[in-house]
């Protein structure tokens, strides 16, 4: 695959990542060694100190800060109920925030919908129900290009060659697909929107071992065309192995913010969230 052309003008992930995040606990709201709102510097994508919850309920996250630089794998952890998927769908638009601001690229896209999002260039991928079971997987490729208007031929390609199970089984039903396969699909056809940002809540849910680690090395090859990758992961050790940057979150909040060598190599962190 060229893996230039997921997007014009991608860089390579394959750097340390500019102003890490400092060891140990995180304020509320506080940028993770970032540059202040607005400032040349800050992450390409930030929720920045979001609080909110559904609807009329109480709030979910308190204060929790979540960002990605362009090429960065950023994940998302912590114990059920921590509040992760919240606040991956408070990034992509799916609750009210009554606190804080989301930015992408330093613009603030807390007030556009989830729609307007995905043209803005953010993907997303919900854990369960991310496929038309009854369409193809070909027809469901062609689904995510709905907001184009230019020959999508090309990105198809690009899908096939990340997912070369794809193109043998392109005029399958997606509904008769395994499970790993299904995510692969769901995956590729967020990227038939050419994405800057790509939001994956759970991606390896269900799947076995060996799967898990296609999905991830797959992962890994997107976030090196350049595009951010955003994740909610269960498997905690596995995800922060491969993430630049990771966030552990505690009933809403953030507990910790580092990179992902430094998270798995923290001794609280190992025994409290990652099982010794």
């Amino acid at each position: 695959m060229n893996q230039n052309t997921w997007q014009d003008d991608r860089g390579n992930r394959d750097r340390s990542i500019t102003n890490p995040a400092p060891q140990g606990d995180m304020k509320p709201g506080e940028y993770s060694g970032h540059a202040k709102p607005g400032a040349a510097g800050e992450p390409f994508l930030i929720g920045d100190a979001m609080t909110g919850g559904y609807g009329g309920g109480a709030d979910i996250l308190h204060d929790c800060t979540i960002a990605v630089d362009k090429g960065e794998i950023a994940v998302i952890v912590g114990p059920n109920g921590a509040g992760k998927s919240t606040a991956m769908k408070a990034v992509f638009g799916m609750l009210d925030l009554r606190g804080g601001d989301v930015r992408l690229d330093g613009e603030s896209i807390a007030t556009l919908t989830p729609q307007a999002r995905v043209a803005k260039g953010m993907g997303f991928v919900p854990q369960t129900n991310n496929v038309f079971t009854s369409l193809s997987v070909e027809e469901n490729l062609e689904m995510g290009a709905f907001l184009r208007r230019d020959d999508i031929r090309e990105t198809m390609d690009q899908v096939y060659d990340l997912f070369p199970i794809l193109k043998d089984k392109r005029r399958q039903n997606a509904g008769e697909l395994s499970g790993g396969q299904r995510q692969q699909v769901a995956v590729g056809r967020a990227l038939m929107t050419r994405p800057k940002v790509l939001m994956l809540d759970e991606p390896t849910a269900g799947v076995s071992p060996i799967v898990m680690d296609e999905l991830f090395d797959r992962i890994i090859e997107v976030a090196r065309t350049g595009i951010s990758i955003l994740m909610v992961e269960q498997n905690a050790r596995q995800a922060l192995e491969i993430a630049d940057k990771g966030y552990v979150l505690v009933q809403g909040a953030n507990r910790f913010t580092d990179t992902g060598e430094a998270l798995l190599n923290d001794p609280e962190v190992r025994r409290s969230f990652l099982g010794g």
